[in-house]
Order: structure tokens, then sequence, then C-alpha cells
């Protein structure tokens, strides 16, 4: 009786088949350090690619012509790959957790509404630096439609930049730039689906059979209404139902977004070959980590809610693979604003080694506006827990709404129905509930049931609006601490803290949206300003608020730094006998730090027996204050907002 062949037998057995091909095409490199050190990758990582491969695409035909144009594609992508970028590979190779470094820092922009073009925002990195920035991530800068499209989401052409911001070659110069600085760039990789002015989505149009298939087209509703009958809709108002009809074809294409954006089949592997060669190309650029927007939406499966679907990750899967052959030193982040259990199933180092932290994000929105840390606490206790090669990138705002997507699970366990909840912290973070310092706009309200997410600054949703129009300096106050409460978080927690660049001065919400047609629907642009840097000098004064908020965030920054114990992915809540305190414990071979955070306006008292416990010890040195504190019979004392990074120094005291 003969043995089945493993999967590894047959990896082995089908590349063996591909060599020669690779012999024929790539003659004159076979004998160079370069190809032997892509010959390593392709026997390491080729195995898990075949796998994945043979999942997504095995009852295909021509699987293993797929196969070597895919290992072909990977080859000529290593051999293009300059020099500085080969030596990138080989030093994150070596160091594949370099982004749990409590160095990193990130920053993210729009380059035009930062600085105008890519050659300007090159002559900000003196800026990026003065701040911190190790990371920097760029929202979407190339060919989209003129006037709607999502905000550059629609991508015309994944090899041209938007030509007001500037050409391809600017971007490669950016990219050298930010690598010299030690600040790695992020960019959007938007691979649902393509604007239809695509090239792709133009010979789809027309009628060319073989780019029909790089979609999903239907000649009448019966296969979309189908399908719609398990789907949900995103955006109601804008674009009821996941269809759309075409007049140049008289066909129906799924556009799970807009009308605009046409989903792409992964179904056919001549679609993962040719994003796979507009991601390698990227990563040729320069582009260290890409932020794969909307990946819940990937794969298609009738009879399901099309999200999150076990294939989904495969395909992810598959790029990842494809990446430790041709381009290792390059990341996913993972964009899934999904429910936190789906959230956490795309994080890993085969898959997404970082992800987007939204959970954390809409909770410590919600303890501001609750001043209770009982959601906060109890969800983060063990949702906050990720695969030991990955982090979180902890933000506070972005370039989106807030939606609360906390579990209702969660919420029911404490009493708190979700439902009822989340019309709560609407009314509040819109400033119609009484009290509320918040000064946000609603985004895709449904005034019948109250359901709606949140658009608004972060200055101006944590009371600096409300308390410059009061002229009040007491409120003033409380609105920066709120702000530096927010930041010292993200900055302990574990992760990649991310900086929505704006938000280190308070820039408040630019109404100024209103008046631009393509933008008036869309209240997210009140969150989208236009960077006006006389205001941004004002950071170096003192007496301003600009520079009250940016030169205490930065002390924060600073701190982090050099702060060894907030390395590493690993974070622990503790109670700590309050529901008005958010604590964790921060610990690593190198140092031990107890985080303390009062969420409310009033002063707030931790039993002393309560530090010794979780800070094992009875001195401290509290690093943002730069004092030594020791446990007395005396509680302790926290201000309104006021954050400890407590450093334990000793594990025990003569009593």
């Amino acid at each position: 009786m003969h043995e089945q062949p493993t999967h590894l037998d047959e990896a082995n057995r089908t590349l063996a088949r591909i060599r020669p091909w690779l012999a024929h095409e790539f003659a004159e490199h076979l004998s160079t350090p370069a190809w032997q050190e892509f010959e390593e990758r392709l026997v390491a990582h080729f195995p898990r690619l075949f796998h994945l491969l043979v999942a997504l695409y095995g009852d295909h035909y021509d699987l293993f012509y797929h196969l070597t144009q895919v290992v072909t594609l990977a080859a000529h992508s290593w051999l293009e790959r300059s020099p500085d970028l080969k030596a990138l590979d080989r030093e994150r190779e070596a160091n594949p957790t370099w982004f749990q470094s409590e160095k990193m820092i990130g920053g993210v922009c729009y380059v035009d509404l930062f600085a105008g073009d890519l050659q300007a925002l090159r002559k900000k990195i003196p800026y990026f630096k003065e701040l911190g920035l190790t990371y920097l991530h760029l929202m979407p800068l190339f060919k989209a439609p003129e006037g709607d499209s999502d905000g550059g989401y629609a991508v015309s052409d994944y090899r041209t930049v938007d030509a007001r911001l500037g050409t391809m070659a600017d971007l490669q110069a950016l990219a050298d730039a930010l690598r010299k600085a030690g600040i790695s760039l992020v960019l959007d990789f938007v691979f649902n689906h393509t604007a239809d002015e695509h090239r792709w989505a133009q010979a789809a149009l027309a009628g060319d059979a073989d780019h029909e298939e790089y979609y999903y087209f239907f000649p009448d509703r019966t296969m979309p209404d189908a399908y719609d009958r398990t789907l949900r809709e995103i955006f109601p108002d804008q674009h009821p139902g996941s269809f759309s009809y075409r007049d140049e074809n008289n066909k129906w294409v799924w556009t799970t977004f807009n009308t605009f954006q046409l989903d792409l089949n992964y179904r056919n592997p001549m679609v993962f070959y040719e994003m796979a060669s507009e991601m390698l190309f990227l990563a040729n650029v320069g582009c260290e980590v890409l932020r794969l927007d909307a990946l819940a939406f990937i794969w298609k499966e009738l009879g399901t809610s099309c999200e999150s679907l076990p294939k989904a990750h495969q395909l992810v899967q598959a790029f990842n693979a494809l990446l430790r052959i041709a381009a290792p030193s390059l990341l996913f982040k993972s964009e899934a604003i999904v429910h936190p259990d789906e959230v956490a199933k795309y994080i890993g180092k085969e898959e997404c080694q970082l992800s987007y932290n939204p959970l954390l994000m809409a909770l410590l929105w919600n303890s501001l506006a609750t001043r209770e840390v009982r959601l906060l606490r109890h969800a983060m206790s063990y949702r906050f827990q990720i695969p030991a090669e990955s982090a979180w990138v902890n933000y506070i705002r972005c370039h989106d709404d807030i939606g609360w997507t906390f579990d209702d699970g969660d919420a029911g366990a404490l009493g708190i129905n979700g439902y009822d909840h989340r019309r709560f912290l609407n009314n509040f973070y819109t400033g119609r509930f009484t009290g509320s310092f918040a000064r946000g706009l609603p985004f895709q309200e449904n005034p019948k049931t109250g359901d709606a997410r949140i658009s608004g600054s972060l200055a101006s949703l944590a009371g600096l609006e409300y308390a410059l129009q009061l002229d009040d300096a007491a409120e003033i106050e409380l609105a920066i601490r709120r702000i530096l409460l927010l930041h010292a978080i993200i900055f302990s927690m574990g992760g990649i803290p991310l900086i929505y660049l704006g938000d280190e001065v308070g820039w408040l919400n630019d109404y100024r949206y209103r008046t631009d047609p393509a933008k008036v629907e869309d209240s997210r642009w009140v969150h989208r300003p236009l960077i006006d840097w006389a205001k941004m000098e004002r950071r170096h004064d003192p007496d301003q608020i600009e520079g009250k908020i940016y030169q205490r965030l930065q002390q924060l920054i600073v701190l982090r730094k050099s702060t060894p114990g907030f390395g590493g992915n690993q974070m622990a809540v503790v109670p700590i006998g309050s529901d008005h305190i958010f604590a964790f414990v921060r610990t690593n071979e190198r140092q031990r730090v107890l985080v303390l955070a009062n969420f409310t306006e009033r002063e707030q008292r931790v039993a002393p027996n309560e530090l010794r416990l979780y800070g094992l010890g009875y001195e401290f040195h509290e690093l943002i204050s730069d004092a030594p504190l020791t446990i007395t019979n005396e509680p302790i004392r926290l201000d309104p907002y006021q954050v400890m990074w407590l450093e334990s120094r000793t594990a025990a005291r003569a009593c």
C-alpha cells in the first residue's frame, strides 16, 4: 500500500516542476547572491503559499499555470528590489517584532490637507522627527475619480499618484527619505474593489469577457436578489443594496460600498495575481506597511453575510506568504471594523501582523461619556490579548467615523442594554445630551431607530470646542486633560500608538466642508481639516492652546520611548477598586509599570493596598511627574483626568 503524499510532499513536487521554467526565465541570475537569497525564502515559504492557493483555487483546471505565474512574479519583484530594501528585509527578518518597541509612535494624515503635495510633505520630515514619529500612514493618494471618490478609496490606478499630489517618483523619494529618518511608510491598499474608471473595469464594461470575470457581473436580478437576502447594507442612505445596474453593458455588478466601487472577484486566480503584482510594486516603492482596506468583504459565498468568511482569511494569508518570499519586511495592517470576535481572527504573523483596535477606541470614548470604566475594563481584560508576534495599532481618532463596536454580550454582562446605550452615546457626542461637553456630528443617522455613528475631531469631542465657546478657563483645562488622558492610555497600553495629525495641537472641527458639493453629505469631512501651519507654529508657545497640548503630549511621547516596560504586546487589566479608574499593568523582563487613569472631572482615590497588590512593592517612581511615591496608610489621590505611570522600584519593604 502506498502512503498518501502530504501537503509538504505535494508542495515540493510542484515546486520541482516549476524550477525548469525558473531556470529558463532567470538563467543569468541563478549564480548570484540575490538568487540564492530568493531560493532560500522560496523553499521556506512556498509550501504555505501552495497550500493556501490550492485551498482557494484547487478547482481550477489551470492551477499549475497560476502557481507558476505567481512564483515568477515573486522572482521578478525580488530581483528588481533595491539594495536598501533588501537590507531592510534582512534586518526585519532578524528582528521580527521590531514594531512592538516602546520607541514606536505612529502618525496619520492626508497629504494634501497636511502639506499640499508629496514634495512638500517630504519637507515636513523634521516636524515628524520633532514629534517623535517612527511610522507615517498616508491616507489614499492614488489616482481616483474626480468628485466623490469615497475619500480616495475608489482607486483608478494603483501605480499612478493623484496628479495634484505629485508622481510615483515623488512617492518613492519620500519613502527613501522617511526610511533614512527612521520612519516607516504606511499606505492604504484598497483591494476589495476598484473604481469603475480602472482599466480592468472599463474593459469589463466594454464587454471584454476576461475582464468581466475580474468582477461580479449578472445579466438580471436573479443572483443579486439571492445574495441580497443575507447581506447587510453598508451605506443604506447613499446606496441601498449591494448591487448596481450599469447601462454600458446592461448588467448588474456587485458594489458593496458605492455604485462607482466595483467589488473584485477573488474566485478568479487572475485577480489574485493582478493584486499581488500591485502589492509587490508598492513594496518596491518603499512602503513598509499596507493597511488592508475592507478586508472582511473580499470573499463572497451565496447564503452568507459575505463578511469575514474563512476564505477571506486564507486569501490574506496567501498574500502574506507571497510577501515572505519577495518582500519580507512588508507588513499587513488589518482594517476590520466588525464585531470584536471577528477583528481578532485577522491578527497573527501569518495573516495581519498589525491591526487597528477599534474596540479600544470606542470604549475610551464610552468611558469619557459615562465617567465609568466598567465596560472598558471588562472587554480589555480578555479581548486585548493577541498572538505574540503581532501588535495592536491603538488610536483615538482617525479619518473615519466612530462606531460603537462593543459586544452586546459584554454590555449585557454588566447590566447595560446595548441598543439603549448606543443611543445615549450618539446623543452625548452630538451634544444633544444635557450636560455633554462634546460637539460631534452624526454620520449615517437613522432618525427612526436612533442608529448613527459619530464624526468629529478629538478636541471637539473631548470638550475643547465647547469650552472655547464658553471662554471658560477651567473647562478648557478639563478638555486638555481629557485629550492628554486618552493619549497617555494609547501610549502605554501595548502596541503602536497612532496620532491623527492635528490632534497633537488640539485641532477643532472644520465646518467648511459644507460648502463643497462633493463633501457636504459626508460629515466625516468635519474632522479632516486643512492644516494651517501658522496655527501649528503656536505649538512652541506654552501660553497658547496649541502649545499647552503639544508640549505636554510631547513629554508623554519622550517618556514612552524611554520606558522599556511599554514594549511588547502584553497587558493585564487590574481591578483597582474603583469604577472610575482604569488600571492595567505592563511588565516584561526589563520593567514593571502600573498605569492608573482617572476618567472623571473629580478627584479619585486608590487604596494603598491596591498599589501594593498590583505594583508588587511599596516604592514607586511616577514617571509623568518624575516624582517618587511611597505607599503609606494614606490613599493615593488622582486629580481630575490624571494618569499615573508608576514604575515599581522595590519588590518589598520592611514594615
